[in-house]
C-alpha cells in the first residue's frame, strides 16, 4: 500500500494496536473552521488496535509517527482494510465554510423606525444573496436607532445593492447606503453636500428621533432626523439634528416651531451650522 506525503492512516475505536508493534501517534491537520469527519472501515484479519490519535492546528498535511515495526503494519493492512475519510461542510473551496469578506457588508442609515431584520433583508435581496441583515436597537429603549448592517454573499453584490439602494426612498425616507468600514479603520468621509440641516436644542429627556421626526413631519418631507445620545449611558443629551427635503420646508419648520414647548420645555430651532471636519451627526 503506497502511502504519499498527504495520505492519513486512521484508526477506527473497533480497531487494535498489534502487540508486536510500537505504535505512537497519528497527527491529523484540522482547518481552523469547523469541520465533521465521517471514518468508515473495514476491522483488519489479525490485529486487534487500540487508536492514538493527536490533532495539530497549523499543519498543511497528516504526519504519521509508528514505531521500527511501521513496514510490518503496512504489509499486514494492505488488501485488507478500506478506509475513507469524507469531510462535511458548506459550499466552498475544501467543502469548507466560506465567509464573506468584510467589503461585503453594508451600512444602511437613516431607516424608518418600524424597519426589521427581515423587512430589510428582503429589501436588499433585490441585490442579491443576503448572508444576514441586522437593524440595531437601542438597549435601554429597545426602539431601533434607525440604522443597520446588511452582509451580501460576494463584493459585487454589495456593490449593486450601494448602487441600487442609496437614497432609496423608503416610506418617506431616504436611505444612506455604503460598503461599511473594515474593523479598527476609519474610512475618510466625502464632503457633506449642504443640506438643510435644522439643530433642535433644549429637547425633553423623553423626547428620542421617533417623536421628533413625528414633531417635523407636519412641516414637510423629512431626510434624516436624530436626537443625540450620550455613547456610555444610551441616554438623550437633549438635542438633535433634522434634515428636510427642500430649504422651503426647512425655514417653514424653523419659523413654526422655534420657541415651541414639548412636554414643558421650550425647544430651540434653527438652522444648523455646517463644519468642514466633524463626525457623523
Amino acid at each position: 500500500m503506497a502511502f504519499a506525503a498527504n495520505t492519513a492512516l486512521i484508526s477506527s475505536p473497533t480497531l487494535f494496536t498489534p502487540s508486536k508493534i510500537s505504535c505512537s501517534r497519528l497527527y491529523l491537520s484540522v482547518p481552523y473552521k469547523t469541520t465533521k469527519f465521517q471514518l468508515n472501515c473495514k476491522p483488519l484479519s489479525s490485529l486487534p488496535l487500540t487508536p492514538s490519535f493527536c490533532l495539530r492546528r497549523k499543519e498543511k498535511s497528516v504526519l504519521s509517527a509508528l514505531g521500527e515495526d511501521f513496514p510490518a503494519v503496512l504489509d499486514e493492512i494492505e488488501g485488507n482494510s478500506s478506509w475513507d475519510v469524507a469531510v462535511e461542510g458548506e459550499e466552498g473551496e475544501g467543502g469548507f465554510v466560506v465567509q464573506p469578506p468584510e467589503e461585503a457588508k453594508v451600512y444602511v442609515g437613516n431607516l424608518p423606525f418600524d424597519v426589521d431584520n427581515d423587512r430589510l433583508g428582503q429589501l436588499f435581496g433585490q441585490a442579491g444573496v443576503v448572508e444576514n441583515a441586522e437593524v440595531i436597537y437601542d438597549r435601554i429603549t429597545g426602539r431601533s436607532r434607525g440604522f443597520g448592517f446588511v452582509t451580501m454573499s460576494t463584493v459585487e453584490e454589495a456593490e449593486k445593492a450601494v448602487e441600487l439602494f442609496s437614497r432609496y426612498d423608503m416610506d418617506g425616507r431616504f436611505l444612506t447606503v455604503n460598503i461599511a468600514a473594515p474593523r479598527g479603520s476609519r474610512p475618510e468621509r466625502a464632503p457633506r453636500e449642504p443640506g438643510h440641516r435644522i439643530y433642535v436644542g433644549n429637547l425633553p429627556w423623553s423626547v428620542d428621533s421617533g417623536r421628533l421626526e413625528e414633531l417635523f413631519s407636519e412641516h414637510g418631507a423629512i431626510v434624516s432626523v436624530r436626537v443625540v445620545s450620550d455613547r456610555e449611558t444610551g441616554r438623550s443629551r437633549g438635542f438633535g439634528f433634522v434634515e428636510m427635503s427642500t430649504e422651503s420646508e426647512m425655514n417653514d419648520a424653523i419659523s413654526s416651531l422655534d420657541g415651541e414647548v414639548l412636554d414643558g420645555r421650550p425647544i430651540k430651532v434653527n438652522a444648523a451650522l455646517e463644519r468642514q471636519t466633524r463626525g457623523r451627526f
